[in-house]
């Protein structure tokens, strides 16, 4: 049984737009939390704690989705998180960067920037296969193959995830901040931030936010299609480019402000950090997950989607491959962005719409049940 909070606009889009609001207030005060915390010379395990906490948001939108069987809104909502950070928030970054610095060009770290490239082209091979033993019907098994191998490449890349962590921060010395001129450790005592609030009240305000949003998620969820049917707008569109951005502005705001400070390689490690993560973590744990509640969840994304992301990881990996930025490759970024953005927007997928149509039909069964059974 569900029940509905008291406001004065019932209507799906009013509260899923209700809910947007609440969930970035939430995100602002996470990333905030953690941010307090990153000091000059952990640039790695600050980018990776900013990562971790700004993903929270998209994991618990995941795990409920999957709850009510939205497959395709899992998969939509993580793969357009990932879009969103490749594209939009390390877009803004470099745009904002070479615009207060225009008179240089800001530099970061290659092998940061080289790994994770690495990593995002893996993550797209495991959903790449999946997709193409599915649209080739070369199966062993008709339905069974498919989900076995997403099984199978889940597993592989949460180990090499796993494997990813262990070497970044055994190897800080690899990942330092790198200035103009080629100079690390550059950056003086001078520029280092008192924090706001102490080690403990961060944690406890990790706590009690993340659970504030896995409240909010709930109601999200639900909106989700009422929103869509209400506002005339696709699902893959809402999935994919209205929910990550708005779970991704907190880190779009921290990407930004770092990248104002010529602290890039945060910047980084935050939006492309961000991406490797979801790609290798959030989608893989997912799979576990359905599989773990009975949810047939696999990594075929579809040929479109798949493409998309295919597309967008050469894009970004030859922006990254000279170590440096400015603002006119992050005005290419964003253009690329709001190209993606009118893909999507044009773009039905047939596999939600059935979800919503499936989903519609049994809320309108149990609402025609529920006074009989009450009688």
């Amino acid at each position: 049984m569900k029940f509905v909070l008291p406001n004065t606009c019932s209507a799906p889009s009013c509260v899923y737009g209700k809910k947007k609001k609440e969930k970035l207030k939430s995100g602002s005060l996470v990333k905030q939390s953690v941010s307090d915390h990153i000091y000059p010379d952990l640039v790695t395990l600050g980018g990776l704690l900013n990562a971790t906490f700004g993903n929270a948001t998209e994991l618990i939108i995941s795990i409920f989705a999957l709850k009510g069987g939205m497959i395709r809104v899992v998969q939509q909502s993580l793969l357009g998180s990932i879009l969103s950070n490749m594209l939009l928030v390390l877009g803004c970054a470099f745009f904002s960067g070479g615009i207060v610095f225009n008179k240089k060009e800001q530099v970061f770290n290659k092998a940061t920037a080289v790994v994770n490239s690495g990593l995002l082209l893996m993550a797209v091979m495991g959903l790449l296969f999946p997709a193409v033993l599915h649209y080739t019907h070369t199966e062993v098994q008709y339905g069974k193959s498919e989900l076995a191998l997403s099984r199978f490449s889940s597993c592989i890349m949460l180990v090499a995830y796993a494997a990813y962590l262990f070497f970044q921060l055994k190897n800080r010395n690899m990942y330092d901040p790198v200035h103009e001129g080629g100079s690390q450790h550059a950056g003086s005592l001078d520029d280092e931030e008192v924090a706001e609030i102490s080690q403990w009240e961060a944690i406890i305000w990790l706590a009690i936010l993340t659970a504030w949003i896995s409240v909010l998620s709930e109601y999200l969820v639900d909106a989700l299609q009422g929103a869509s049917v209400s506002w005339r707008i696709p699902v893959s569109f809402i999935s994919v480019i209205l929910l990550p951005i708005v779970g991704n502005a907190a880190e779009h705001a921290s990407a930004i402000i770092f990248a104002m400070k010529d602290k890039l390689d945060i910047s980084l490690g935050v939006a492309i950090g961000s991406c490797t993560q979801i790609s290798m973590f959030g989608i893989p744990f997912c799979v576990v997950i359905g599989w773990i509640m009975g949810q047939p969840m696999d990594l075929n994304f579809q040929l479109f989607e798949t493409a998309t992301l295919f597309i967008t990881v050469l894009v970004v990996a030859f922006m990254l491959q000279d170590g440096s930025s400015n603002y006119f490759k992050g005005l290419m970024l964003i253009l690329c962005y709001l190209i993606v953005a009118a893909s999507f927007y044009v773009h039905v997928d047939p596999a939600s719409v059935g979800e919503l149509l499936t989903t519609t039909i049994s809320g309108r069964i149990l609402k025609t049940n529920l006074p009989k059974a009450r009688s």
